[in-house]
């Protein structure tokens, strides 16, 4: 039987990381966007700041409607941080601020058009 295994959401990570398709949810108390990952095949909950939505994906507030929109847009690139962020500390779920879109090997190519 071949079974086949969902890739990791990073290539070079030591554990398997995957995104359920489940919708983010707004945390206004904290500002942030928490969203799923799965590590390993465990739930583990993860979130991205509002400055980190404002800074690298667009959103015009804090407002509720803007970070989901931002979310949306930027939701490859924010997991595949948060793949990053969590590999890097065992699987444990992180929060994603804005510092980390700008760390040397996570930046996109700036020299793209």
């Amino acid at each position: 039987m071949n079974a086949m295994l969902p890739r990791p959401a990073y290539e070079d990570s030591l554990m398997q990381i995957t995104f359920p398709d489940d919708e983010p949810a707004f945390d206004g108390a904290n500002l942030t966007v928490r969203f799923l990952a799965c590590v390993d095949g465990e739930p583990v909950v993860c979130a991205i700041t509002a400055e980190a939505l404002e800074d690298h994906f667009g959103a015009e507030s804090a407002l509720e409607a803007a970070l989901m929109a931002a979310f949306d847009k930027g939701r490859q690139r924010i997991r595949s941080v948060c793949a990053e962020a969590l590999d890097q500390n065992n699987g444990e779920g992180v929060v994603l601020h804005s510092g980390l879109f700008r760390v040397e090997g996570l930046e996109p190519d700036r020299g793209a058009a």
